[in-house]
């Protein structure tokens, strides 16, 4: 899955579900695409970090968290 449809998968659960902070609409984009997904977005903290700290899924949620803030830019 590249970044870019990661941001429009995100973008469509956060629509879905606006009372949600950041974080726990990541966690559903990650409940929804699966577990070979989990187990992808896991690896790409694997090698953002050079370590996979923790269980499986929060590191997806990391990923998926990282992806979003990454290409929303800096904040002003």
């Amino acid at each position: 899955m590249s970044d870019e449809e990661l941001i429009v998968e995100f973008a469509l659960v956060r629509l879905d579900n606006p009372g949600l902070d950041l974080e726990e609409v990541a966690a559903l984009v990650v409940r929804r695409v699966g577990p070979e997904r989990m187990v992808e977005f896991a690896g790409q903290t694997l090698v953002h970090r050079g370590e996979l700290r923790g269980a499986v899924f929060p590191a997806a949620v990391e990923h998926v968290l990282r992806v979003v803030l990454e290409l929303r830019g800096p904040r002003d």
